[in-house]
C-alpha cells in the first residue's frame, strides 16, 4: 500500500461511531507502556539502595513483556482479545501487588526478578489488538494508514513521555505510587478497552490455518520486519541511556529527560506529515531507508560539544520514529495472513522490546558486597551507602588516606565533551590527592 492518507481520514477513521470508546480506552491502557519498567527501577532502586538488582528487575519485566505479547496476541486471534486481556489484566495486579510487598520485605533478588517477569507477562497487549481492531472496521486504505499513524504516534508520545512521568511520581512521600498509577491505568484501560461493543464483537478466527510454531515469523517477510524492528529498539534504548549519561557528566542531570522528551515533538510532526506524503514511494525501501537515515542521525549526535547541540540533533532523529512505526503496522498487512494479524503486531512490539533490552546498563552497586545475580542485597547495600556517606562527610586525612568526598580523594574531574560517545565511554581523570591539594 503506498497511497497517501488525508487529514480527512484521519477524522474518519478516529470519530468512526463503532470506535469511539475503544479509541479511548485503547490510550489509557498503552499510556502507562513505558512507566511500568521505570517506575519498578526507581521503586527499587529507593526501597533497596541497589541499582544492580534494581536494573535486573526492570530487565525482567521487559523480558516478560516481551515474552507475553506474543503469546498474547497468539490468544487474541485464536479467542478474540476479551478474554485474554481480562486476564492479563488480573494477572497483573496479582503480580504488582506481590512485587510491592517483595519489595518492601527486600526479599532475595531472585524472587524479585521472577515477580517482575510475572508483570511484564501479564501486561495486556492493549496495542497489539488496537491495531488489529482497524483492518475489521475500516475498509478504506487510506484511512487504515491514517489509523495507523495515529498509533504510531501516540505509542512514540507515550514512550517518551512515560519515564519522565514516573521520574516525577518518585518524588512523591511513597516510592511505589508510580507503580500502583501506572498499573492502576494500564489495567481499567485494558478492561475497558476489552468490554467496548467493537471488541467484544471480535470472535475466534474461524479460518485457523495450520501454521508452524513461528506463527507469522514462518513468512520470510515478516522475519525482516522483525529484524527492521529490532534494529529500531536498539537504537532507540542506546540513545535513552546516552543521552542520560551526556546529562549527567555536563553536570545538569535533570536535562536528559527533557533531552528526550524533544523526539516527541518531531515525531508526532513529522509522523502525520509522512502519512500524507510517504518516502520512498515503493513500500518495500521505507524500512531499510527509514532505519538508515536513523542510524546516521543518532551517529551525528556524537559531535555537539554542548547540551544544546545535542538536542538540535535529536530535534532532527526524532522526526524517524513515528515513520517507522506506522511503516510497520503498515507492511504488517502485506507480510502476515489477516488471521494472525494480533500476533503479528505482537512480534514487532517483541522485537522491539528486545532491541530495548540491549541498552548498555550500569550495573554497578550503590554500596555493599556483591550478592546472587550479580546483585546486592538490600541491608547489606543500605549500610554500605550509609558507611560511604559519612566517609565523605567527615574531613579528609592525607597522613590516614581517608575521608573527604570522591573529589578530594581523587582529583576527579569531569569531562569536557558532552557528545553521546565521550559521554558513555570517557573514563574521569585522577590524579593523586597530594597533586590536588597543593
Amino acid at each position: 500500500m503506498s497511497s497517501n492518507a488525508k487529514l480527512a481520514d484521519y477524522r474518519a477513521a478516529l470519530t468512526l461511531p463503532s470506535m469511539r470508546l475503544s479509541v479511548l480506552a485503547s490510550l489509557l491502557g498503552r499510556m502507562p507502556i513505558a512507566m511500568v519498567s521505570m517506575s519498578l527501577l526507581l521503586f527499587a532502586r529507593q526501597e533497596l539502595g541497589a541499582f544492580g538488582v534494581a536494573s535486573l528487575i526492570s530487565g525482567g519485566n521487559l523480558i516478560g513483556v516481551a515474552l507475553g505479547a506474543v503469546a498474547q496476541g497468539r490468544m487474541q486471534d485464536r479467542l478474540g482479545p476479551t478474554k485474554p486481556l481480562l486476564i492479563a489484566s488480573a494477572g497483573l495486579i496479582v503480580f504488582t501487588a506481590a512485587e510491592l510487598l517483595a519489595v518492601s520485605a527486600q526479599a532475595t533478588p531472585v524472587l524479585l526478578v521472577a515477580l517482575s517477569v510475572g508483570i511484564g507477562l501479564s501486561q495486556p497487549n492493549v496495542g497489539s489488538a488496537s491495531r488489529a481492531l482497524w483492518p475489521r472496521v475500516l475498509t478504506d486504505p487510506h484511512q487504515r494508514q491514517a489509523a495507523y499513524s495515529y498509533e504510531a504516534i501516540s505509542q512514540e508520545v507515550f514512550f517518551i513521555l512515560g519515564p519522565g512521568i514516573a521520574g516525577a511520581l518518585i518524588a512523591l512521600p511513597w516510592h511505589g505510587t508510580g507503580v500502583v498509577v501506572a498499573v492502576a491505568v494500564m489495567a481499567f484501560g485494558a478492561v475497558a478497552f476489552a468490554l467496548t461493543p467493537t471488541v467484544r464483537a471480535w470472535g475466534p478466527e474461524r479460518e485457523q490455518s495450520k501454521a508452524s510454531l513461528l506463527g507469522p515469523l514462518a513468512a520470510p517477510g515478516m522475519r525482516t520486519l522483525a529484524l527492521g524492528a529490532l534494529g529500531f529498539g536498539l537504537a532507540i534504548g542506546f540513545v535513552e541511556v546516552a543521552v542520560q549519561a551526556a546529562a549527567i557528566r555536563s553536570g545538569a542531570p535533570s536535562a536528559g529527560g527533557l533531552l528526550l522528551s524533544l523526539w516527541a515533538i518531531t515525531s508526532v510532526l513529522v509522523g502525520v506529515f509522512y502519512s500524507l506524503r510517504p518516502v520512498p514511494r515503493p513500500l518495500g525501501l521505507r524500512l531499510p531507508a527509514l532505519l538508515g537515515l536513523f542510524g546516521v542521525f543518532i551517529g551525528l549526535m556524537s559531535l555537539p560539544g554542548e547540551l544544546i547541540g545535542l538536542g538540535a540533533v535529536m530535534l532532527v532523529a526524532g522526526s524517524m520514529l513515528a515513520p517507522q512505526s506506522a511503516t510497520h503496522s503498515v507492511l504488517i498487512e502485506t507480510v502476515a495472513p489477516r488471521q494472525m494479524a494480533g500476533e503479528a503486531f505482537a512480534w514487532v512490539i517483541t522485537a522491539v522490546t528486545l532491541g530495548l533490552l540491549g541498552r548498555p546498563v550500569d550495573l554497578r552497586p550503590a554500596g555493599g558486597r556483591l550478592g546472587p545475580l550479580t546483585g546486592v542485597r538490600g541491608r547489606g547495600c543500605r549500610r554500605g551507602r550509609d558507611r560511604r556517606a559519612a566517609a565523605d562527610a567527615a574531613p579528609y586525612d592525607p597522613a590516614a588516606g581517608h575521608g573527604g568526598s570522591r573529589a578530594v580523594r581523587t582529583g576527579y574531574r569531569e569531562p569536557m565533551k558532552i557528545g553521546l560517545v565521550s559521554a558513555t565511554m570517557a573514563e574521569p581523570r585522577r590524579t593523586s590527592a597530594r597533586t590536588h591539594l597543593v
